[in-house]
């Protein structure tokens, strides 16, 4: 292997497909080999801990690229969540190889669209719903969500025929802990000035960590590269400008069809130091409380994510008020999937929040999956870039 002497021969060695112990020949080794049970899930409301627990491999399904969504449009409307029509097209199509080896599916109602595609997905493999509170500031909401987690329990018990114990639930809790403070440290990588890392970069260790299902060894992956990368920007290698706009990412999930959003911040002189939504801090900031009854701290944890799905959202305004001082947030981008009704009924809030309280420049960016709007996007992020300089 080339030596690596800057991060540039980092990212150009960190070949992921070729791992065999990430993605879907993992996946498929774990089920066919090992002959592990695999419950697909699709939300960061699912608690994966219990999953674990089970002894069962949890793995995020497919739903972040259009290449599927005509085959959903057959059956689905058109004018329907572009991440909502991508999860059911993989699904009928058999072209997602996490949801092809998945003995029992999880899914959480955050949305109504996502509630009536479980119904459809039911009818190829078994799904359990989780019933979710759309408020979390009442002892009632913590009540119910704590019998949806027993009832994930039981169902899982029942599924896969073991027990699940409090020794056992509290050492899957203490593990995705570790996880969860690893890829803390990564992502606080970018408080540096400038940022080691670009937006994009970010994603990919991010999906690297996430496909490794043994979390020991994604773990462990994760603080090599933590290392590796202080090691390299500690020598001098600063490839991004001090006068990089530093951009924050919030709203709908990223990855895949949503990354031109990112490259384009890229290509035009800025840089994307923090996610705030599913794909970055949002899940990971808070941990489960350890030593305690474990269903009622993964309660806890769970109800307290900060989604548009909750009325009224506080939670996500304050983990932004600490996010943009720490992360020095120059403009805020608030990405927005068409027909997510609750995040773009948001962006009202969101935009004088961030305009008025925070004073800093704001802007909501409604897009799919397609690639249509590139040029629009290019113009206005363009545009939106410049107001920093």
């Amino acid at each position: 292997m080339k030596s690596i002497t800057s991060l540039n021969d980092y990212f150009a060695q960190l070949h992921i497909e070729d791992l065999n112990d990430y993605g879907p020949i993992a996946i498929k080794n774990l089920k066919e080999n090992e002959q592990k049970n695999i419950v697909g899930i699709y939300c960061v409301f699912t608690p994966t801990e219990l999953i674990s627990a089970a002894n069962a491999i949890p793995v995020s399904l497919c739903s972040k690229n259009g290449s599927t969504i005509p085959d959903a449009e057959k059956y689905l409307p058109r004018n329907l969540c572009p991440l909502i029509k991508s999860s059911y097209g993989y699904a009928i199509t058999d072209k997602c190889p996490y949801f092809h080896f998945s003995d029992l599916i999880v899914g959480e109602i955050t949305c109504d669209g996502k509630k009536k595609m479980y119904e459809y997905l039911n009818e190829l493999k078994p799904v359990h719903v989780m019933q979710l509170p759309q408020m979390n500031s009442h002892e009632i909401y913590f009540e119910f969500w704590k019998q949806e987690m027993i009832r994930l329990k039981k169902r899982l018990e029942k599924e896969f025929n073991v027990q699940i114990n409090n020794q056992k639930l509290a050492a899957e809790i203490k593990l995705k802990n570790s996880e969860r403070l690893v890829l803390k440290e990564l992502y606080q990588l970018q408080k540096l000035t400038p940022p080691p890392l670009f937006g994009s970069e970010v994603l990919r260790l991010l999906n690297l960590s996430q496909f490794t299902f043994d979390k020991q060894v994604a773990n462990n992956r994760t603080r090599k590269a933590i290392d590796k990368i202080k090691q390299l920007y500690q020598n001098g290698d600063k490839r991004i400008s001090d006068s990089a706009p530093r951009i924050l990412i919030t709203g709908c999930p990223m990855g895949n069809s949503t990354e031109k959003i990112v490259k384009l911040v890229e290509k035009n002189g800025g840089v994307v130091v923090c996610f705030e939504n599913c794909t970055g801090i949002k899940d990971k900031e808070d941990l489960v409380l350890e030593n305690c009854d474990p269903i009622e701290a993964l309660t806890q944890k769970y109800l307290n994510i900060p989604c548009s799905c909750m009325s009224p959202n506080d939670n996500r305004f304050e983990l932004l008020i600490k996010i943009i001082t720490e992360y020095q947030i120059d403009g805020v981008i608030d990405m927005v999937l068409q027909a997510c009704h609750t995040y773009n009924v948001e962006t009202l809030r969101m935009k004088e929040f961030v305009n008025i309280d925070k004073e800093i420049p704001y802007m909501s960016l409604e897009t799919d999956y397609s690639s249509a709007d590139i040029e629009q996007l290019k113009t206005r992020i363009s545009a939106f870039l410049e107001m920093m300089y």
